[in-house]
């Protein structure tokens, strides 16, 4: 009954027990409950931690249970603070992205204001890159999400990077977890790699972006519509929030060299633990997959595994068990 919660059969048996009687030692309260004592002693500590027993001041060294109105009120406060915070940290990033966007969306094609460009056109926006990428002297950095990326798009950043790349420039770049499953797209990471660059990559990625020498950045108008062009900025604030983002984004990200095939020590790897957590947000199959740069068999192939691994017979049943794992 409580297994949202984060209480077990055991926990929840044991906490009823307590509630019940709490009297006599761990023997008794074993027999009560009809677990023997090291399935009772772990039950008590997973309580305790809750802080659904606390100790006694009838008896030195003993426990009492906490009311059911204050204990489990207080661990859905808890969870409801640790999912604002998660939300509050991912709202940051997207507010820095979309300041941006917002701000100066209302410009003339490839016109000039206040430091910021609307760019609209692949060549123009491929006119500036270049520009930009002679100019480099320091760093660029790069989110590309989206997962595998078209030939076109390799084709066109390739004299590019290999210009910056051999002039010394430090070139930081996110791809998606998913682009180490594309032959094409892996094969300019690693290439990149091969030439000095550094590659990471992340289960869900912010929308595209670039920054040049940390004082231009250019990032899409619309991630959603690439036909509506792109924005370069100068504008310090903006820069110094998107350099922010990429930060965050690449502190999080695992170099390219790393084996994600094996899960986390809890289990499950990054990239499934993204998948559930989209899909409870209330994300279909196929939104969840765009956000992953996966596709949509994919996903439902993941989830199919994840379900099997958690012996659940229905979605509802499995995103259950996998909060009650700790995997939410």
């Amino acid at each position: 009954m409580l297994e949202a919660l984060g209480l077990d059969g055991d926990v929840e048996s044991v906490y009823r027990g307590m509630l019940a009687d709490p009297s006599g030692g761990l023997a008794e309260l074993g027999a009560r409950v009809g677990l023997p004592e090291a399935r009772v002693r772990d039950a008590l500590d997973r309580l305790v931690d809750l802080e659904l027993l606390t100790s006694s001041r009838e008896s030195s060294g003993g426990l009492r249970a906490v009311s059911p109105e204050v204990g489990l009120d207080l661990i859905l406060r808890r969870q409801e603070e640790d999912l604002a915070r998660r939300q509050q940290e991912l709202a940051a990033g997207k507010a820095a992205a979309a300041r941006a966007i917002a701000e100066y969306a209302g410009l003339r094609p490839n016109t000039e204001t206040d430091g910021t460009e609307r760019l609209v056109g692949m060549d123009a926006i491929q006119s500036r890159l270049e520009l930009l990428t002679r100019d480099l002297t320091g760093e660029c950095l790069a989110i590309i999400p989206g997962g595998a990326q078209s030939q076109a798009s390799l084709d066109a950043s390739r004299p590019l990077d290999e210009q910056a790349l051999a002039r010394g420039v430090d070139l930081r770049a996110v791809y998606q977890d998913s682009v180490r499953n594309d032959p094409a797209t892996l094969g300019y990471a690693q290439w990149t790699t091969e030439r000095g660059g550094q590659v990471r990559t992340s289960p869900v990625l912010p929308p595209r972006l670039l920054v040049f020498d940390r004082t231009t950045a250019v990032v899409p108008i619309d991630p959603a519509n690439s036909r509506l062009g792109a924005l370069c900025t100068t504008a310090p604030g903006i820069v110094a929030s998107l350099i922010t983002l990429f930060e965050q984004t690449w502190e999080t990200a695992v170099p390219l060299g790393a084996d994600l095939k094996q899960p986390a020590e809890d289990g499950i790897s990054a990239g499934e633990r993204e998948l559930l957590k989209l899909l409870a947000s209330g994300l279909t199959d196929e939104v969840a997959g765009k956000r992953l740069g996966v596709s949509l068999r994919t996903v439902r192939r993941q989830m199919a595994g994840l379900m099997e691994r958690l012996h659940a017979t229905s979605r509802f049943e499995a995103g259950l068990k996998a909060a009650q794992r700790g995997w939410l």
